[in-house]
C-alpha cells in the first residue's frame, strides 16, 4: 500500500506543480499520518460506543465499532515484563507498548492464567499500604505506573517473570524503500531489509493520502495543498457519523 500512497501523493503534487517531497521527507510524513489515525481508532470507537449505548446507530453489518475494534485488536500484543532492577517489585513496560490492557501476576509461571494486577494511582498507593484491611496482597495485588516503570505492591511479587503484560503496542513506523537510478529518479525498492508497509487497513488509504498532503503542503509552504487535504478529511470524517 505504501507504494500506491506515495504515487498518489506525487501525482497530486505534479499535477498543480506544487512540488516535490524527497522519499525522506515522504517516509516522515507517513509515520505521523498512521500515527494520527491510529490514535483515531480509540477516539472513534469510543464516540461510536456512546452512540450504540444512546440506540443513536445500528449493529450486524453497521456495526461500526465492531470494526474499529477489530483494527485496534490487530495490535494486540502480550510479554512477560523484565524487571527494571533484579529481585525488585519494579518491571519495565514493552518498548512498543501504546496502551496497557491488563497487567497479571503469574502465580503458576510465565504465560499461565494469574490474577490480574489493579492500577491505582501514585497519591493513593501511600493510604492502602498503610491500611489493614485495604493493603495489597498477592491474592489482590495492585500497581503503580510511573513512566515506562510500574511498581507491583505487596513488594513481594518480585520474580523475574512474574509479571505478565497484555497490551496494545505502537504500529510500526513505514518506511518506502527505494534504489536510486542513474539516470532517473528513485525506484521503489520492496526487498529491501527496512522495507515497511503501512500496518493500518487497506480502507485507510484515501486518508494516509491527504494527511501525508496535508504536511507536505506545510512542508513546502503551500497553502492550498493544505487546504485541500483539510476540505478532503473534513468531509471523510464526516461521512463516517
Amino acid at each position: 500500500m505504501i507504494n500506491s500512497v506515495r504515487n498518489t501523493v506525487l501525482s497530486v503534487l505534479n499535477k498543480n506543480n506544487y512540488g516535490y517531497i524527497s522519499p525522506s521527507d515522504f517516509n516522515q510524513f507517513a509515520k505521523q499520518a498512521q500515527m494520527d489515525l491510529f490514535e483515531d481508532y480509540f477516539y472513534n470507537l469510543n464516540y461510536q460506543v456512546v452512540k450504540e449505548n444512546a440506540r443513536q446507530s445500528g449493529t450486524g453489518l453497521v456495526d461500526i465499532s465492531k470494526g474499529y475494534e477489530e483494527v485496534i485488536s490487530s495490535f494486540s500484543k502480550t510479554a512477560t515484563l523484565t524487571q527494571a532492577t533484579a529481585n525488585t517489585s519494579k518491571y519495565t513496560l514493552p518498548s512498543d507498548y501504546y496502551l496497557l490492557n491488563v497487567v497479571q501476576y503469574n502465580t503458576i509461571g510465565a504465560g499461565q492464567p494469574g490474577v490480574e494486577i489493579e492500577k491505582v494511582e501514585e497519591n493513593k498507593i501511600r493510604s492502602l499500604i498503610s491500611t489493614n484491611l485495604l493493603a495489597p496482597t498477592a491474592a489482590f495485588p495492585v500497581y503503580v505506573q510511573r513512566g515506562n516503570i510500574i511498581e507491583v505492591y505487596p513488594t513481594t511479587i518480585n520474580g523475574a517473570t512474574n509479571v505478565d503484560s497484555y497490551y496494545i503496542r505502537n504500529p510500526l513506523d513505514p518506511k518506502w524503500t527505494w534504489v536510486q537510478l542513474t539516470s532517473g529518479g528513485p525506484v521503489f525498492n520492496a526487498s529491501a531489509a527496512d522495507y515497511q508497509d503501512f500496518e493500518l487497513p487497506l480502507s485507510d488509504e484515501p486518508d494516509l493520502v491527504m494527511k501525508i498532503l496535508e504536511y507536505a503542503g506545510v512542508s513546502i509552504r503551500e497553502g492550498d495543498v493544505v487546504k485541500f487535504a483539510d476540505s478532503e478529511l473534513t468531509q471523510e470524517s464526516q461521512s463516517e457519523k
